[in-house]
């Protein structure tokens, strides 16, 4: 165990005790007070220099839902109370914290009832503007950390022209002098610590209000030097971001397509790093990819909406096939036929980085054309602390899991403490068949154990097979799980060694597995945001004899539609 893996372990976390985040620390109570809120006065805008264009159209549906007083946010939902037309007040609202607190204070639904498109919308659009003015005008420690910050900044520069432009000299005030004050504290404020795409969200509010503001040249300057030092960082060479998450990798990759794309609104020169950045990640969201279109279930992701990444990929503008291999990144692809294989071979992210990382070093997903086979468990997107840790562990995998225990510990905080520190792979391609060599140590500390896994696919698409090899101490169980997408049925073959899985178009399949004994379980499937699907997962299980086991299984195609 490295000396920070121990501190962590004590509940101490030396990756956040880094300068910017103490003095940050210690600046909160001085944000709190009256006089700060003075310090933030300043020369007040009457008009916009610049319109953010706003590429990503809201959803009709969500914004009618708001009209009625219920908010769709981050896969929570919240209602703004009992009033005639439901005209509640959602900011008396806001206890707790998470996800949906943070969707709340930034804004971005403001899309939503742009969608709608009445004047009732741009009525509501305003009403909820003034109130959260009204309520959190002032330095709050949520809605006004730098992320959410930044994402409110971005979303009332982005969606003014909606809600703004038509209004009263009483509100413009109000909104320009509120708008100005944020602006100067986010400038202020950041970095204050924070890392990944939430120090990215707080860039492009600086970005954004550099950009559209008059006479913010020098604010707009700051905010590219910062875009520019973190797309150094985070943007990984072979282009994946260095969270590891597929989703988060969209959501980066949408907030550099918005910079872009408002720098030109501005007439602003966009820095050659910030287009090159979104070159290299054109191709890696291409990789995580399934045949549906939607997304891999690495790392806290979702499918997320086709749509959706199909319209990333078009406002990028960027080509560039999927690669192969993802060795930064930690991750490959095997593609033959209509099989497509994506497989996690690398160690969790770096500390500070990596509260969406997961325990499923070697897991891999498997789709045939449009339709998944294989998956991992995904992504919980509600209140629930019950369930928050649940598809994090190695259990909610298809990879194995040894001693009931995760590859990676999960801590309370929600980081990762003890990993794997070697994390190896290999790959080979002959006459179009397709071989990766991998492993891990992540169990080497508390059981002693090394896990590797080969795997295999066949040049047509139609053999895939794998062998897991478990090095240890013997008496220690194992399970190799392997989660079935809920529209998959599994009917076990009467003599125990096989499974028929029939995909909904139609194509049969057959797997078997030596070296464990095979049983089959009811699943949950967390892939569709928000949502909670019943399926089933195969489960080969056995212990480890004389210092290894191998389990040898492989999926084959017994018919055609």
């Amino acid at each position: 165990m490295t000396a920070a893996e121990r501190l962590k372990r004590l509940g101490l976390r030396p990756d956040r005790m880094r300068p910017a985040r103490l003095w940050y620390g210690l600046r909160r109570p001085v944000y709190a007070t009256p006089l700060y809120h003075l310090i933030l006065s300043g020369r007040t805008p009457k008009r916009l220099a610049a319109s953010p264009p706003d590429p990503w159209p809201g959803d009709p549906e969500r914004g009618r839902a708001i009209l009625a007083g219920e908010y769709d946010l981050a896969g929570e939902s919240a209602l703004a109370g009992e009033s005639r037309r439901g005209r509640g007040d959602i900011w008396s609202r806001t206890g707790g914290a998470g996800a949906g607190l943070d969707a709340l204070h930034g804004f971005a639904w403001l899309g939503d009832l742009r969608a709608v498109g009445t004047d009732d919308a741009r009525r509501r659009a305003r009403e909820l503007v003034a109130g959260w003015i009204g309520r959190f005008g002032r330095w709050n420690a949520v809605a006004w950390r730098p992320d959410v910050l930044g994402r409110r900044v971005t979303a009332w520069l982005t969606h003014h022209d909606f809600f703004c432009a038509s209004a009263d000299d009483a509100f413009r005030a109000r909104f320009f002098g509120s708008l100005a004050r944020q602006a100067r504290h986010l400038a202020r404020a950041t970095p204050s610590g924070d890392e990944g795409v939430r120090l990215l969200l707080a860039i492009k509010g600086i970005i954004y209000s550099g950009a559209c503001l008059p006479g913010e040249a020098a604010r707009l300057a700051r905010g590219l030097r910062l875009l520019d030092r973190e797309l150094n960082r985070q943007i990984r060479p072979d282009g994946g971001h260095h969270q590891r998450s597929p989703s988060v990798h969209l959501a980066v990759l949408r907030h550099l397509i918005d910079i872009r794309a408002t720098l030109v609104a501005a007439r602003q020169e966009a820095p050659g790093g910030l287009q090159t950045a979104i070159d290299r990640m054109v191709p890696m969201l291409r990789f995580f990819r399934h045949g549906d279109g939607g997304l891999a279930l690495f790392n806290n992701t979702c499918e997320e909406e086709t749509g959706l990444i199909d319209r990333v990929l078009f406002q990028a503008d960027a080509r560039g096939r999927p690669p192969s291999s993802a060795p930064h990144t930690g991750f490959e692809r095997l593609t033959a036929g209509r099989t497509v294989v994506i497989a996690e071979v690398g160690a969790p992210s770096a500390p500070g980085i990596d509260d969406d990382n997961h325990a499923g070093t070697l897991s891999f997903e498997m789709s045939v054309g449009e339709e998944r086979l294989v998956v991992n468990c995904g992504a919980y997107t509600g209140r629930d602390p019950k369930w928050r840790a649940v598809p994090r562990t190695t259990a909610a995998h298809s990879t194995v899991v040894v001693g009931d225990t995760n590859s990676s510990e999960i801590l309370p905080d929600g980081t990762i403490g003890r990993r794997p520190d070697r994390v190896t792979c290999r790959r080979g391609e002959s006459d179009g068949n397709i071989w990766i060599d991998a492993s891990h140590d992540g169990y080497l500390e508390d059981l002693g154990v090394i896990h590797r896994r080969r795997l295999y696919l066949g040049a047509d698409g139609d053999d895939f097979r794998g062998e897991d090899t478990l090095t240890g101490p013997g008496g220690q169980d194992f399970a190799v799980r392997f989660h079935l997408h809920p529209a998959v049925q599994v009917s076990p073959v009467q003599t125990g060694e096989a499974a028929l899985l029939r995909l909904p178009g139609g194509a049969g399949w057959r797997f078997q597995a030596s070296g464990g004994r095979l049983g089959v379980s009811e699943d949950v499937y967390l892939g569709v945001r928000g949502k909670i699907k019943r399926s089933e997962q195969i489960v080969v299980t056995g212990s480890i004899q004389g210092g290894e086991a191998v389990i040898k299984w492989a999926f084959r195609r017994i018919g055609r539609p």
